[in-house]
């Protein structure tokens, strides 16, 4: 039994890997923004009463990151995987026509959030004498550049940089970071803009065909995490689901499948 705290996992592959590890036999503590679940997520973990907590978070703070590690270790003793995997996305324009606010949203979320999160968890497991520390790459992080999506872009490839030095400046210790590389995957980020409204990609049939071709729900993704992420002890590991291979073979047969998920 292992105790974990993820950013942002009150909904897709954040939730789906919460689900698992309560589903594993682990202890749980999800986090977001608002003050409180939804009732609908409350009953959707209702059997697993006692094994989770949930603690408000705006990762963009970072006393608000350091109070999800303190409430989460008063709750289960230490914390032995921490996942950074709060996101924020960008509406599908120019980066010069970004405008100020989600510019910075971006960078704070998914940049800096993801450093506060790690200095945290890092120093707290450095004391208790062990931990993993994980973060959520993204296109990006594998240096291709996608138009109009250049600004969420940037944070994931500045995010594999950090994460790759931290594990090498963790070296030594009984402490050790990773990246989780999902791939593409159905979730809020591409069906809406970040004003909740929905997605242009929808009108865009290059994307659709592609995106049929390799994405796939969170939760299939998740279930692949997580057992991966439990028996994990090698430092700078990168656990990818979406494998160059994969990706090759599916659009290979991709006349014979008939799932679609947009």
């Amino acid at each position: 039994m292992k105790n974990i705290v993820i950013t942002g996992s009150t909904r897709g592959i954040g939730f789906s890997m919460a689900t698992e590890f309560l589903r594993a036999g682990c202890n749980v503590t999800l986090s977001s923004r608002g003050e409180a679940i939804a009732a609908s997520i409350r009953k959707e973990l209702s059997p697993f009463e006692g094994k989770y907590i949930y603690v408000p978070c705006d990762v963009r703070e970072k006393e608000n990151l350091q109070k999800l590690w303190d409430t989460s270790v008063v709750q289960w003793g230490e914390i032995d995987i921490w996942i950074n995997n709060a996101g924020q996305n960008t509406t599908r324009v120019f980066s010069w026509e970004t405008d100020g606010t989600c510019t910075e949203n971006i960078i704070k979320t998914n940049l800096i959030g993801m450093i506060y999160g790690s200095q945290i968890a890092a120093t707290g497991m450095l004391k208790q004498g062990h931990g993993a520390i994980y973060s959520m790459e993204g296109l990006g992080s594998n240096n291709m550049v996608q138009p109009k999506t250049i600004l969420y872009g940037t944070t994931k490839h500045a995010l594999t940089y950090f994460m790759r030095g931290l594990a090498k400046e963790l070296e030594g210790t009984n402490v050790i970071a990773g990246r989780l590389s999902p791939g593409m995957v159905l979730t809020d980020f591409i069906t809406k803009t970040p004003d909740g409204k929905r997605s242009e990609v929808f009108s865009d049939e290059k994307f659709r065909k592609t995106f049929n071709i390799l994405a796939d729900k969170p939760e299939t993704v998740a279930k692949y995490f997580v057992p991966r992420i439990l028996k994990n002890l090698k430092n700078d590991a990168q656990i990818a689901w979406l494998t160059n291979r994969k990706a090759a073979w599916r659009f290979m047969t991709a006349g014979f499948r008939k799932d679609r998920l947009i």
